[in-house]
């Protein structure tokens, strides 16, 4: 079974408020590129994937007047892809939903929120996603409240011959100190949103140790906004986001497991992976970025996972088809990650939940 996490750089702009793909030669919301283009180029890259799911990061907007789940089955329908069946949980007001498009032959998916909600006021053990999260960011012995600007998406999962697992969608908060000029205004805006980030992570956290406790398969991937070794704030906290939802320094029962992850990967590699290609205005250049992970519970491990980053200049076999390589170029700033794994209920005797 393949299982891919793929973000879309707004692809809500390539839809009408029916659902429909707006194939036209207007310009998208990604520099340069046609709304015609993009969506060829998306059609392309879910088309070369084959994934049994795929969990779309930044997926068209869900509100009174848009579907989510009507543009990605549109969408599926005009491409002609396996993965027909969309889903999506607590709806946000950013315009980038989280969903996954699945085959529903091989999978169902169902939205399964854990935790009790908490509201404005918000809760310490490990509340409902759309709801509020208190901790204290700066150990001033003062709780402060963070939201998940998108809530984490979670799934209820069963294969066609009755695996029972779970997987949870995120895209958290992004670092970059949007907006600031000066740099002492950068530097305070971006250890803010590095607190934030963190806070969300640590939420994270909490549901997967909720996950673990209770023996369930457990998959959690999307959209980090972070990584070890990412940038010169993690020094001033210590670790990253990524390293606190996998707790890497944990015993191994308590570890999500995704070898991209790995800080000693990040930290003493010249060689980097990376997921992202942004371009720099002021440098006038291209900065990648290790952004986007599939973390594993230790039971899966023994399913025989493969990981893969489709890079278009780094995956030998991509380069090589010169159709796939434009269209990673053309449809995101970020590349998808696969995960190959057997899930079949008879992998490993008294695997089925």
């Amino acid at each position: 079974m393949r299982i891919a996490t793929y973000n879309v750089e707004w692809m809500n702009a390539l839809f009408d408020d029916e659902g429909q793909p707006i194939a036209d030669e207007e310009w998208s919301a990604r520099y340069d590129i046609t709304r015609a283009t993009q969506l060829e180029a998306i059609g392309i890259v879910f088309t070369a994937l084959d994934a049994d799911a795929v969990l779309v990061i930044e997926a068209p907007d869900d509100n009174r007047r848009r579907s989510t789940v009507q543009a990605l089955e549109n969408f599926a329908r005009v491409v002609g892809l396996r993965q027909r069946r969309a889903v999506i949980g607590f709806r946000n007001h950013t315009e980038q939903e989280i969903a996954l498009l699945y085959d529903p032959d091989v999978l169902s998916a169902e939205h399964d929120p854990r935790g009790e909600f908490a509201g404005k006021t918000g809760g310490t053990d490990a509340p409902r996603f759309d709801g509020s999260f208190q901790i204290d960011l700066d150990i001033d012995a003062t709780l402060d409240v963070v939201q998940f600007s998108k809530p984490p998406l979670e799934l209820a999962m069963r294969t066609s011959d009755g695996f029972a697992f779970h997987m949870i969608g995120v895209h958290v908060k992004s670092k970059a100190p949007h907006g600031a000029r000066r740099k002492d205004d950068i530097m305070r805006r971006s250890i803010a949103n590095r607190r934030k980030q963190l806070a969300q992570c640590i939420w994270l956290r909490q549901r997967v140790d909720e996950h673990l406790a209770e023996g369930e398969p457990l998959i959690v991937l999307g959209d980090f906004n972070d990584g070890p070794g990412l940038d010169e704030y993690e020094a001033l906290f210590g670790r990253s986001g990524v390293e606190i939802v996998s707790g890497h320094d944990r015993p191994t029962p308590e570890q999500l497991h995704d070898p991209n992850a790995l800080p000693v990967l990040a930290r003493h590699s010249a060689a980097h992976r990376s997921s992202a290609r942004f371009y720099n205005d002021e440098s006038k250049q291209y900065v990648s970025a290790l952004l986007d992970f599939i973390m594993l519970s230790g039971d899966l491990l023994e399913r025989k996972p493969t990981w893969r980053i489709w890079h278009p200049f780094d995956d030998t076999a991509i380069y090589k088809i010169p159709e796939l390589r434009q269209a990673l170029l053309d449809a995101s700033d970020h590349f998808p990650v696969t995960l190959d794994i057997d899930l079949s209920a008879s992998a490993i005797d008294g695997s089925s939940v």
